[in-house]
């Protein structure tokens, strides 16, 4: 017995001593005495001075092109967008199951834009996320046709019903899936040809942008009532000059009125909020995921009455005030993009200890290429970010900018993915926002706020009416 307590001691002491190798203590330092930070800060610098802000006409042109697949083939043919089987993407308790089939289509819609020869991209996409994997091939591809990362503003309507079957690592298979290579090959050519089609269709245009509350559909779903939430709907109104209209349209909500249960493609409340746009008002409605962070979508109905009911209030609210908009043939452009250096990366296990570095990369591989990119559109502010970013600090952004005189939209998934960015006060709860995704330490949040703040005094200048 003695013998055996000897025993039992040494392999609890043993794994114990693996527990404490692989993980370590958060990590508290302040994000202003990283080297993460004097590097960004330096890169930050540097686009002070390379700015190129315009007032000129303007030039539009709009894309639509379709990421359904095409399932129960003999063989996957990703050129034709064919597989035998394709997984869902959203919700780790599917265990990465086969989609049974397709509710309604999803697509790929981009709007380009032109001022005094600085073309600007607006992607939104029916997706979970625009996955980082699949961006850096898009990148290349379209770098060898003149496009550069820095000119691409992507977003998601973070649809938990989209394609999946694209997320290297362990982490990513259990949100999206067992990774498909043909998947990816196949999303990378469809993302590069809207991109591609929509600069092709560049025409004179009129644009403007505006927005309405749309508080009654959108929730804190962290803390609740005690918490803000941002709960503007934002849009951009374009018109060429032939009469062809696009909108695009962003609101902080997560897209999951379907729950896992659903076993079909959906584009969720986004697509019906396009559809029904489409049907009555433009000809290509965009959705891009607002500030979704600790956010989620209010409603009543079940099944696929409440994607209905929100993303079809939504689209009428929206008819009501898109002739509100003052569209303008000439305006203030500019755009720029910031890659972004990273504190160290840890997947936590506990609200106070983490998983090293080294163990993190292995469970699911973190982007290279981060950035936060910020494009000036008359006096609206259009910010794009490479995460969940949270409402709360949207509406922080959205007011500091207001009482400057501009509006401002904050987007997610950028074409990276770093987790959520909620306030570090959250950061130690027990939830899953903060101790599941939060992968970056408690002051992760303040600063990416922070350049997002330094990103906004560079491009703005004075309000032009």
């Amino acid at each position: 017995m003695k013998r055996f307590g000897i025993i039992l001691g040494s392999i609890l002491g043993i794994v114990l001593l693996i527990f404490f190798l692989i993980t370590s203590t958060v990590d508290s330092t302040p994000y202003f005495q990283g080297d993460y930070y004097k590097k960004t800060e330096a890169r930050l610098d540097s686009l002070k001075s390379a700015i190129i802000t315009s007032y000129d006409s303007i030039q539009a042109g709009f894309a639509k092109i379709s990421i359904t697949p095409g399932l129960n083939n003999p063989e996957d043919s990703y050129a034709e967008g064919k597989f035998k089987d394709a997984p869902l993407a959203g919700y780790g308790a599917r265990n990465g199951k086969h989609a049974k089939g397709v509710h309604d289509s999803i697509f790929i819609k981009a709007a380009a834009l032109k001022v005094n020869g600085q073309i600007a991209v607006i992607v939104g996409a029916d997706l979970l996320i625009m996955p980082p994997n699949i961006i850096d091939e898009v990148t290349q591809l379209l770098a060898k046709k003149g496009i550069e990362r820095n000119q691409v503003f992507y977003s998601a309507s973070h649809s938990h019903s989209s394609i999946g079957g694209w997320g290297p690592g362990f982490i990513g298979e259990q949100f999206a899936g067992k990774e498909n290579k043909n998947i990816p090959k196949w999303l990378v050519l469809q993302i590069s040809k809207a991109v591609t089609s929509a600069i092709a269709d560049l025409r004179p245009a009129r644009i403007g942008s505006g927005s309405f509350d749309a508080s009654k559909y959108t929730r804190n779903r962290l803390i609740g009532e005690s918490g803000t939430k941002n709960s503007d709907f934002s849009f951009i109104s374009i018109e060429q000059r032939s009469g062809r209209k696009a909108v695009i349209g962003s609101f902080a909500a997560h897209a999951t009125t379907l729950g896992s249960d659903n076993m079909e493609f959906s584009a969720d409340y986004p697509g019906y909020w396009e559809r029904k746009m489409e049907k009555s008002s433009v000809d290509i409605a965009i959705f891009c995921g607002g500030s979704v962070g600790s956010q989620s979508p209010s409603g009543e109905g079940k099944g696929f009455d409440k994607p209905k009911l929100i993303g079809e209030s939504l689209a009428d609210s929206l008819k009501v005030h898109l002739p509100e908009a003052v569209l303008k043939d000439k305006i203030t452009f500019s755009a720029l993009s910031l890659k972004m250096a990273l504190p160290e990366y840890h997947i936590r296990i506990t609200t106070k200890r983490s998983l090293t570095t080294w163990m993190s990369e292995k469970l699911m591989p973190i982007p290279q290429n981060v950035y936060l990119q910020t494009l000036r559109i008359g006096n609206l502010i259009w910010i794009t970010t490479p995460c969940d970013f949270s409402g709360e600090y949207a509406l922080q952004i959205k007011n500091s900018l207001a009482a400057k005189g501009f509006s401002a939209n904050i987007t997610s998934f950028n074409g990276s993915y770093v987790g959520y960015i909620i306030p570090g006060r959250y950061f130690y709860l027990d939830e899953y926002e903060p101790k599941i995704m939060g992968w970056f330490g408690p002051n992760m949040g303040e600063y990416t706020v922070q350049l997002i703040r330094q990103l906004t005094q560079i491009i703005t200048g004075p309000p032009i009416n």
